[in-house]
């Protein structure tokens, strides 16, 4: 008897699993835009608000910061009343304070605007990455965590063409908001834009079922009758013994794949200006690269590799593309650079989702995960800071950037190998007991 082939990855998928794979994927990329977006208008801030670009910088800050609130919120309420309406009510809460941060008439009101939009942003990612991961077949989460994560390099290519043929139209009006002379309505109309993915939210919540997973430990704690306290408050749970130590590795191990991240793509617009450079296309290329690398080592932690096998694959061959990424002779060379490293060093990310859904239990997967990448993204973000610090040490721009890719690698490939091998954990209703 002939054994039928295997159908092709797209087709073991069924459509409810597509759907609440789309409502993260989606809600990740339009997130990733809306931050994105505002990276390419800090000059025009600083000239409405007349503030330094230190300020201008604190902006992004802010925001990163106040991710940690949106994502243990949203954590806990997908832990307790489901993944799907934190979700909801998180792309609701950033699309509408991205789209009021383009009514802003002083500097101190746009704080407070990108700090709000922080709470949304945070809480996307908690609810929506164990909405779609429970759903999907276990033999395929690597490659969903691959293409999830790949959502905001997405939003990043379409913030930059947003800004390079929307912002030129509306650059030329006058500012009504503002009595700085010369202030444009261009980067009003940016913000604006943040809008769009409240639209999201009528498909999602017709569209989109809650996750199985979840539903099955509802019925099993109600005829067990065994709900406590950690059940009604998640967040209590990630502080008992045997999730302490999951937490903890789990965070640092954000915090130094935020260095590496930080480390590759903060300076590096200013590197290449430097050299006389258009960043747009170079910019696209990383983002390209990353796009793909994500999905392509997502997909080999589904094999001998495992999850941590990949991130150490992934993160030494980012080693291995310095030198082309930081090239100044060819910029025909330093396109290829962007490509790979975006592809290498980018690509870790692709086992984050997985990775950190299968550390936790179904009782804290939205906290839990929430919690960590959040408190990473904390951490990580004085990562600019630290190379600003060394340029004006005296090391040049590239000097810094090289030092700070080599040693984040390394920090990820040494504390991805403090936790377990996590492919091929199955999702359960019962809390199971985590690997220490």
């Amino acid at each position: 008897m002939v054994n039928k082939p295997e159908p092709p990855w797209y087709r073991q998928v069924n459509g409810e699993q597509w759907r609440a794979f789309l409502a993260a994927f989606f809600g990740w990329l339009l997130d990733g835009f809306d931050f994105t977006i505002m990276t390419f208008i800090l000059i025009d801030i600083q000239e409405s608000f007349t503030v330094d670009a230190a300020l201008a910088g604190a902006l992004g800050t802010v925001t990163l910061m106040f991710r940690l609130v949106g994502g243990l919120g949203a954590g806990v309420m997908a832990d307790r009343w489901g993944r799907k309406l934190p979700l909801m009510l998180s792309i609701l809460w950033f699309a509408l304070f991205a789209f009021l941060s383009g009514f802003s008439t002083s500097y101190a009101m746009l704080f407070a605007f990108r700090a709000l939009f922080g709470i949304g942003m945070g809480g996307e990612w908690a609810a929506g990455m164990p909405l779609a991961l429970e759903h999907w077949p276990t033999r395929l989460r690597g490659l969903a965590s691959g293409l999830l994560q790949g959502g905001w390099y997405w939003g990043y290519i379409l913030s930059a063409l947003t800004f390079s043929y929307i912002y030129p139209i509306f650059d030329a009006m006058p500012d009504p908001f503002s009595d700085t002379a010369g202030s444009s309505l261009g980067w009003r109309v940016m913000f604006w834009t943040g809008v769009i993915p409240a639209l999201l939210v009528l498909w999602i919540r017709t569209g989109v079922r809650e996750s199985p997973v979840w539903l099955e430990r509802q019925r099993h704690l109600e005829e067990t009758g065994q709900r406590s306290l950690e059940d009604r408050v998640s967040l209590v749970r990630l502080f008992q013994p045997d999730l302490r130590w999951v937490t903890v590795q789990c965070s640092l191990l954000i915090s130094v794949f935020m260095f590496s991240y930080y480390s590759i793509s903060f300076w590096y617009p200013t590197f290449l200006r430097n050299l006389e450079l258009d960043p747009l296309r170079y910019l696209v290329a990383f983002n390209v690269g990353a796009i793909a690398g994500i999905a392509l080592w997502g997909r080999a932690s589904e094999g001998v590799l495992g999850r941590r096998g990949a991130v150490t694959l992934a993160a030494l061959s980012g080693v291995a593309m310095v030198p082309l990424f930081l090239i100044t002779s060819s910029t025909l060379l330093l396109l290829v650079g962007a490509l790979a490293m975006g592809a290498t060093g980018g690509g870790i990310w692709g086992m984050a989702p997985a990775y950190l859904t299968e550390r936790f239990p179904t009782a804290v997967r939205g906290v839990g995960p929430g919690l960590s990448y959040h408190v990473g993204a904390a951490v990580g973000s004085v990562t600019p800071l630290v190379l600003g610090q060394l340029q004006d040490g005296g090391m040049t721009i590239g000097g810094a950037m090289r030092l700070c890719i080599v040693g984040s690698a390394l920090l990820v490939a040494a504390m991805i190998w403090m936790g377990p091998e996590t492919r091929g954990r199955q999702f359960s209703a019962v809390d199971e007991d985590e690997d220490e």
